[in-house]
């Protein structure tokens, strides 16, 4: 780019005009090359790159003049075209070095750009290979979709087995696809299930093969030898390469019961499914393949296991319903028999009571009569014998009721005292014919009013102490009541008793002593068992009918108390003692409290001439007994043997009727006709109801229907003495039930 001053030898024209020449091209080429770059930078959008492009166009047209400018030194030129080389120089030199200094900043800022173009076109490498990976894990996705809602369509699992090899060949295209179960010995693999094979032949491998082991180690999918046992499920077909094989454990997730080919039961905790290529291709497994099969093993575990708990559940319920069904006819059979004991009890408690009264009533009647020393005797103990008969069918009927819980306390406000007192009454005679002291000792805190059932309070302190006079043959037999205190229910002797009061409520303990025969200790626990006896000699002398202290159980049991006996050996006395739950009557309405009416025993020869009664019964010989009763007490008495004589007969006159309300009469249904009948009450006959039953239902009817009294058979002359005494007196009398 140098101007060249020098005039030329002459010798050297041609080279010169070669240079000329030359020095014209270039110009031209540097000329042409600011043209280029001009439509670049229009084109472009960049700053600085726009402006470097600039002054490098600057530079080249500068580098093109002098090179046309120097076109005029190759002759002799004037100080003009001097300076304006000297000017074109300049400007080059200024502009060349303003471009390469400002190269020295561009260059770094161009190859951060190009370093930036190489990451993001990494970048957009990875982006793409990702985007690839969630579109093949969205196609696995898929495939697993499809897949588990082929094989959770069913949950049989055998045709889940069998899908399962189905989709997964069609899925991926699969050669063969088979499956290997343990067997029941759990020391070999058995072909169970194959794709192409209808009917496997069922070989069996070993189960501690390596290549067993190997997949049985991990839960992920394993590339296999085409030539282990496992995969040679197919003759290779001559000239073709096997394809790829891979193999994956399947867990059997609580599969205790499964059963294949008659097999009772596995005992290794995985199954093997294998899967091949197709043999003579190229293909290769890819990685999403061996996931899409390693999650199908998985689905297949928990299909299995479903379908596993659904058959015990399908058992268990059919076991249930079966055992529901046997337990649903047992009740039915227990109900018809209750029903059929409750049916057979309430006719033989009638029919047996009925002779019953007949043998009281007519015994109470001979009783009074003059008899010899000898026959007073004999009628004294046909009494005594059949007051133990009712005694026992009493007991029987309320064990059965207690048993089948349709006995219930009846709940009333009576005298306590006046309770222990009656039973020492009534067990003294026979202690005084035993000569056996009997003294009872009633605490001073122990109240005089309680709320209780009265009667079944007195039944059980009554068999207690009739059971100390029984085994005592001398001494004497005491009885102590008193109000329990909290520390007397810490006694060893009654550890699963928990008490509990609540206002207005006590806790009686009775102990009952004697010093009579004694009981071992070791026969303690049969005395509450009914119809159970111990076997001590004299025990068995004294005679009894197991039930008296199993009846005694069950009541002090209803009213939230225990019961128990102590003895410390033959012949050295027992104690029994019982606490019961009673209530504490209200002192304001202590007055209001409803009147109980008893029947006594004695009322002394209470004479009822004249007193006109109708008795209804359609038994003649029980009609004759109680007739015979009431005229020996004085009654004006008329007979009925239906409810329509019944109604025919009665009038005013009649004071009190008697009927049999057991017998098979319709008893109520005439209650309502004879109110019908005498609308106003002053003339309206007293009616009581002569039963046999013992039931709860028969006394509350009664009631409904408007009977003024209810009373139990048998009856004797001096109870049918109290009966009219009582009814008379108080216009109402209902003997507990």
């Amino acid at each position: 780019m140098d101007c060249n001053c020098i005039e030329p030898p002459p010798g050297d024209e041609l080279l010169t005009k070669y240079q000329y020449i030359s020095d014209f091209f270039i110009a031209l080429a540097y000329f042409s090359i600011p043209l280029e770059l001009i439509y670049f930078v229009k084109k472009s959008a960049v700053f600085p790159y726009r402006w470097v492009l600039v002054q490098f166009g600057a530079f080249i047209v500068l580098c093109g003049a002098t090179h046309l400018i120097n076109l005029w030194t190759f002759t002799v030129h004037s100080k003009t075209v001097a300076v304006v080389m000297t000017t074109a120089k300049v400007l080059t030199a200024v502009v060349s070095c303003a471009t390469a200094l400002l190269l020295v900043h561009i260059i770094p800022d161009l190859l951060s750009v190009k370093t930036r173009e190489l990451f993001l076109k990494n970048k957009a490498a990875e982006l793409d290979r990702e985007m690839g990976l969630i579109r093949t894990q969205e196609e696995t996705g898929r495939h697993v979709r499809m897949l588990t809602h082929e094989i959770r369509s069913t949950l049989d699992r055998h045709t889940i087995l069998k899908t399962t090899l189905v989709e997964l060949g069609r899925t991926l295209a699969l050669e063969e696809c088979a499956l290997w179960m343990p067997t029941r010995t759990g020391l070999e693999l058995q072909l169970s299930y194959t794709l192409r094979q209808q009917n496997p032949v069922g070989y069996t491998v070993p189960i501690h093969l390596p290549v067993i082991n190997q997949v049985f180690s991990t839960n992920r999918a394993v590339k296999i030898s085409p030539n282990c046992p496992v995969a040679r499920l197919r003759p290779q077909a001559g000239k073709y390469m096997p394809g790829e094989v891979v193999a994956v454990r399947v867990p059997l997730l609580n599969l205790s019961n499964f059963q294949i080919y008659d097999w009772p039961g596995v005992s290794s905790s995985y199954a093997l499914m294998v899967l091949m290529l197709p043999s003579g291709s190229a293909r290769q497994w890819h990685l999403y393949e061996l996931e899409l099969v390693e999650v199908v093993a998985d689905q297949v575990a928990v299909a299995l296991s479903h379908a596993a708990i659904l058959e015990e559940s399908m058992r268990a319920r059919d076991q249930l319903l079966e055992q529901n069904g046997a337990l649903d006819r047992a009740r039915r059979e227990a109900e018809t028999a209750i029903h059929a004991r409750n049916d057979f009890l309430s006719v033989m408690n009638h029919e047996m009571r009925t002779p019953m009264h007949a043998v009281i009533a007519l015994s109470s009647l001979l009783q009074e009569t003059e008899l010899t020393p000898e026959q007073r005797l004999m009628v004294e103990t046909i009494l005594k014998s059949s007051n133990l008969l009712v005694t026992l069918i009493n007991d029987v009927l309320d064990l059965s009721r207690l048993e089948d819980g349709s006995l219930q306390l009846d709940a009333a406000t009576f005298n306590l005292h006046s309770v222990f007192k009656e039973v020492v009454n009534l067990i003294k005679p026979v202690a005084s014919v035993k000569k056996l002291s009997l003294t009872l000792h009633l605490a001073p805190d122990l109240p005089v009013y309680a709320i209780g059932d009265e009667k079944r309070l007195m039944q059980t302190i009554l068999n207690v102490v009739g059971n100390a006079v029984k085994f005592s043959k001398e001494g004497g037999v005491s009885i102590i009541a008193f109000v329990a205190k909290v520390e007397s229910f810490r006694d060893a002797r009654i550890p699963d008793f928990i008490p509990v009061l609540n206002d207005n409520q006590f806790y009686l303990r009775v102990q009952v002593k004697d010093s009579g025969s004694g009981i071992n200790p070791q026969d303690i626990p049969t005395l509450f068992t009914k119809f159970a006896q111990t076997q001590s000699p004299t025990a068995r002398n004294s005679g009894g009918n197991g039930l008296g202290l199993a009846i005694c159980k069950r009541f002090v049991n209803l009213m939230e108390g225990h019961i128990w006996i102590d003895s410390e050996g033959i012949g050295k006395g027992c104690t029994a003692t019982f606490i019961v739950k009673l209530g504490l009557p209200d002192r304001s309405n202590e007055s209001k409290a409803p009147f109980v009416h008893k029947i006594l025993g004695n009322h002394g020869p209470t004479n009822f001439a004249g007193l006109k009664v109708l008795f209804l019964d359609d038994n003649g010989v029980s009609r004759t007994v109680t007739k015979g009763v009431l005229v020996h007490l004085g009654c004006d008495v008329t007979t009925a043997s239906s409810s329509e004589e019944c109604l025919r007969v009665v009038s005013h006159e009649h004071k009190v009727i008697f009927m049999d309300v057991c017998s098979g009469i319709e008893g109520y249904d005439l209650v309502e006709r004879i109110h019908q009948k005498f609308t106003k009450r002053q003339d309206r006959p007293l009616i009581v109801a002569l039963t046999g039953n013992t039931n709860k239902v028969t006394k509350e009817t009664c009631v409904r229907v408007g009977m003024d009294g209810l009373i139990l058979k048998p009856v004797s002359v001096d109870k049918m003495r109290g009966v009219l005494s009582e009814l008379l007196e108080h216009r109402v009398l209902f003997e507990t039930i």
